[in-house]
């Protein structure tokens, strides 16, 4: 066997258990030291790989790049509702949350059944991408009001 093959290949096996390690620090924090049941983080995981995935494919953008640029988009809703504790108080953003949260997994399980099953069931990842944006517009509705007050 090549030398490079076994490189590369421990050097996959590293990054993959960085990876590995990574989503197990998000779900000990959220379930551990928050107390928070966070149900949807790994549809979150899956809808960020997927998005890495299609910066990858068709824009050509380093997976670790596209990592990169990807995990503010998410991180920024925390924060957010962190700095400004009034925005998190509404009940605005509480459906804000819970659409995101539905549609987050909504949106991988259809690409996986029209990956599965073919195109009959397209419908099922229109409809949970759209629940993402319409959480989407919510959240920027929400930034609006609380700094205008």
């Amino acid at each position: 066997m090549p030398p490079e093959l076994i490189i590369e290949a421990v050097v996959a096996g590293l990054l993959l258990g960085c990876f590995y390690a990574a989503v197990s620090l998000g779900l000990s924090v959220s379930f551990g030291l928050l107390d928070v049941p966070h149900v949807a983080h790994p549809a979150f995981l899956v809808v960020a790989s997927y998005a890495v995935f299609v910066l990858n494919e068709h824009y050509g953008i380093d997976p670790l790049l596209a990592g990169l640029l990807i995990t503010p988009l998410l991180f920024l809703f925390g924060l957010y509702y962190r700095l400004v504790p009034q925005a998190g108080a509404s009940a605005l953003a509480t459906v804000q949350g819970w659409l995101h949260i539905v549609g987050a997994i909504v949106f991988p399980i259809g690409v996986a059944i029209v990956i599965g099953k073919g195109d009959s069931m397209v419908a099922v990842p229109i409809i949970g991408s759209l629940v993402v944006v319409i959480a989407v517009v919510l959240f920027a509705a929400i930034v609006f009001r609380t700094t205008r007050a």
